[in-house]
């Protein structure tokens, strides 16, 4: 057992879905069933399961790999060594790289090493095949897409958002720009909190409108994600403070559909799984009118997810295509302005986290422990995915952050 908040819950071990029979038998016993309408699957010990079976509780849209063969990742398996390693989590403790991992709650990690597999091991539910729920993650594809897309000049970051979504006039992001809402420096009257067992945050009535929670016979509310958008009224002022809340990414994503034409999906397939050589589809939840939701609803296999960020490490350079413009990369990197978040020593910039470390890393980061660190002084990628107890990250980076600085240092010698 382990403790957080005072409160006791299943070990890593313990609490694997296979061990605990969720979702087995033909059919399911009813006290091991995991459904959409009974409310629970972000619950744990269920989500251990639900993760990486998403599509198979709400709405969902492909991203389709493309006809191409998939690339192919050379290996260099230093498994032994890598789980021996040993390093102090934020609290003291000296842990075990192995070890830390079913502390953490891991449902699977890939660890790339100037682009090849050194490390690849996975846990519970999860198969190399099959997509696991990135959440937030999700924000950092977003974030490069549109980055990209003004670089390139198809959107400009100094536009207030209603000249590109008229419907968005007389709401919060009035007289926000692009920029504002890609740095998440918006202020808005909408709270984003995960406490546990705490469901009354804004996050969660926009759960209820996008159609990732049920509806209440009562509920009187927005119907869509675009009709939630337009309820929310601002705070605050835009441009003075960093304010992370979710439906700033669902707006950006907005802005890039309605200029390009094409959904946030579809921009995926073609810009990213498509020229990436992705092993398999992904997909991506959307909301009752279909709109894929990109605040936090990809899903994508574990070596997928590596393949983007070694995208990110090699300056968004792929086969001798430049995917991203190097440019955003550089500008990710740099992150130092007025978003800076002085509590934790991290900015904030294109919906990426930079740590400022001595690795230069920058991260990808998800509820419940998702994860990709892009290091690039020390030529390393890792993916992780996890179904951590607790959803916010701070519950897990106690241990994570100190873990992967010490996979890097190791990987730099």
């Amino acid at each position: 057992m382990l403790e957080f908040e005072g409160k006791r819950y299943l070990d890593g071990r313990a609490s694997d879905p296979r061990e605990l029979g969720w979702m087995r038998g033909a059919p399911p016993p009813k006290d091991r069933r995991i459904t959409f309408e009974s409310d629970s699957y972000f619950d744990f010990p269920q989500n251990r399961w639900s993760l990486s079976h998403m599509r198979e509780l709400v709405a969902t849209v492909n991203v389709w790999r493309g006809q191409g063969a998939p690339s192919q990742f050379e290996r260099s398996d230093k498994t032994a060594d890598i789980d021996a390693l040993t390093f102090a989590d934020k609290d003291g403790r000296i842990r075990r790289f192995d070890e830390a991992l079913f502390d953490t709650y891991a449902d699977g990690i890939v660890v790339l090493h100037r682009g090849r597999i050194v490390y690849e091991r996975y846990f519970g539910a999860l198969e190399p095949h099959l997509p696991h729920a990135c959440y937030s993650v999700t924000k950092s594809y977003a974030g490069a897409l549109t980055a990209a897309f003004v670089h390139e000049g198809v959107l400009d970051d100094s536009k207030m958002i209603p000249h590109y979504l008229p419907e968005l006039r007389g709401t919060a992001w009035q007289d926000a720009t692009l920029r504002q809402v890609m740095d998440m420096q918006t202020g808005l009257a909408h709270t984003e909190e995960y406490a546990p067992g705490d469901r009354s945050s804004d996050a969660w009535t926009y759960r209820i409108a996008s159609g990732r929670r049920p509806r209440p016979d009562s509920y009187g509310g927005p119907r869509t994600a675009c009709d939630y958008l337009r309820t929310v009224r601002k705070q605050g002022t835009h441009g003075e403070a960093f304010a992370y809340k979710s439906i700033n990414t669902d707006v950006m994503a907005w802005v890039m559909a309605r200029v390009t034409g094409r959904s946030f999906a579809q921009l995926l397939h073609e810009r990213l799984w498509s020229p990436l050589g992705c092993e398999e589809d992904g997909y991506v939840i959307v909301d009752p009118i279909g709109l894929p939701l990109a605040g936090g609803g990809l899903n994508a296999t574990l070596r997928d997810l590596a393949r983007f960020g070694e995208l990110i490490r090699r300056e968004g350079e792929w086969n001798g295509k430049q995917l991203i413009p190097a440019s955003v990369v550089h500008d990710i990197q740099e992150g130092d302005h007025p978003a800076k978040l002085p509590a934790i020593g991290y900015s904030y910039r294109s919906q990426w986290w930079v740590p400022h470390n001595e690795l230069g890393a920058i991260e990808a980061r998800g509820l419940y422990g998702q994860r990709i660190y892009v290091a690039p002084k020390a030529e390393m990628v890792i993916a992780r995915f996890a179904s951590h107890p607790l959803a916010p990250a701070r519950y897990n980076d106690v241990i994570s952050v100190p873990q992967m600085l010490a996979l890097g240092r190791m990987l730099r010698e």
